[in-house]
């Protein structure tokens, strides 16, 4: 019989285009491919859609299996969910009326922590599944894992450590959030990393290992053959994703200025919005746009249906994020488009690029380096070939799905008490 399954997540990529809204949603489609009975639930807030009182739930699209709920009360250190007269009872009323199998959870912000519990609750026989794609429960920093008085990237998250990235919080209020969560995530039967990086932090954060599996992130299968770029030179360089201080976008653009100085011939196409960024932010990356316009091009945000001519454009992507990347959507994008990618080789990102093999890696936050690389690139065409000839496809998002689907079957309903 086909599962019922419910995949939650913490916003809908109609109205956020983020790397997890983006694959729990292909994973929703291919459920439902797969002959699943599928409802796709995202949560937001005032950000990306207006509260209309006196609705449970928002639908988006025509189908009615896509369904926003809206979360404008949420504790964001405890990642919990504090309307307990409007949010709680509407997700536990769907969990009634819909009554899945399997409850495939995809991130806690603005569901809230509790929901697991809720589920279990509700439907104690429903298997309930979590993917991690971030470092949220550990890390009250916005799940960065970075240290929040500079660049530095965190190891591990402590009493004490918490402490000295949030002094006015005092260190036993960070013991009680990480009790707090892990006994909530206990509930939880099985989890799922798309990295071997992210799954170390959240066993050495305490996490059971026999409880995550790995299984990669996949993308749906591409309609039409990519035509690569004709021509000798392969020296046009793309950024693809929000811009904002941690995905790197300043390091690239202090590495294109050195370029520019060096007189190298190069083009560095910008792709992406900064939405939500500081004023400072702005004011330091249109500074540095404005100093490196010779060479490079801000072509401003884009849809993901645009991505194939996109990438058409440029031969090679560059990443330079300076936090723990899980698995970038954007790697495999470019690898599933035969263009190299330049990137950190830090977290999930040193996993899905091999320096020399099917990419070139760099040190986090160096300008200088990033910018020696990026000049041997644009000067030797045979190693962008190598590279391209080499590239990795992601899992298709159907075979994807049917890991998934596996892991569900070898869970076992837990047993209706008597």
């Amino acid at each position: 019989m086909a599962e019922r399954i419910l995949v939650v997540a913490h916003n809908h990529p109609a109205l956020h285009p983020g790397g997890t809204e983006i694959f729990a949603h292909d994973l929703f489609h291919a459920y439902k491919a797969a002959g699943c009975a599928a409802v796709f639930l995202g949560a937001t807030n005032g950000l990306h859609r207006a509260e209309k009182p006196g609705t449970s739930f928002q639908a988006v699209g025509p189908a009615g299996d896509e369904l926003l709920v809206w979360s404008g009360h949420f504790d964001r250190f405890n990642l919990s969910q504090i309307d307990l007269y409007g949010v709680v009872p509407d997700l536990e009323a769907l969990l009634s009326d819909f009554r899945p199998d399997v409850v495939h959870i995809h991130h806690l912000l603005l569901i809230g922590a509790e929901f697991p519990a809720l589920v279990r609750r509700v439907l104690p026989q429903a298997r309930i599944v979590m993917t991690l794609h971030d470092y949220y429960p550990i890390c009250a920093h916005d799940g960065l894992m970075m240290r929040t008085g500079g660049r530095e990237r965190c190891h591990g998250a402590s009493p004490d450590a918490c402490h000295r990235c949030f002094p006015e919080i005092a260190p036993d209020r960070f013991l009680l959030r990480e009790r707090y969560l892990k006994t909530l995530l206990a509930a939880v039967d099985l989890f799922v990393s798309p990295s071997a990086f992210l799954k170390a932090r959240y066993v050495a954060w305490g996490l059971p290992e026999e409880k995550i599996e790995l299984i990669a992130n996949g993308r749906p299968a591409i309609d039409a053959p990519f035509r690569p770029r004709r021509g000798e030179r392969r020296d046009v360089f793309g950024y693809f994703g929000n811009l904002n201080r941690w995905k790197g976008i300043d390091v690239l653009l202090r590495a294109a200025e050195r370029l520019i100085d060096a007189d190298i011939a190069f083009e560095l196409r910008v792709h992406g919005g900064a939405p939500f960024q500081a004023e400072a932010f702005h004011t330091e990356i249109d500074g540095l746009f404005a100093r490196t316009a010779s060479h490079v091009i801000r072509r401003g945000a884009y849809d993901r249906s645009e991505i194939p001519a996109l990438m058409a454009e440029v031969d090679w992507v560059v990443m330079p994020s300076i936090w723990w990347e899980n698995a970038p959507l954007v790697i495999q994008e470019a690898q599933r488009h035969g263009r190299p990618v330049i990137t950190s080789a830090i977290g999930g990102m040193a996993e899905m690029v091999e320096d020399g093999g099917n990419g070139l890696t760099v040190p986090p936050d160096d300008p200088a380096a990033l910018a020696r690389t990026m000049a041997r690139a644009a000067a030797d065409p045979a190693l962008w070939h190598r590279l391209s000839g080499a590239a990795v496809p992601p899992p298709g998002i159907d075979a994807v799905a049917a890991r998934y689907l596996a892991l569900f079957a070898a869970l076992a309903p837990i047993p209706a008490v008597a």
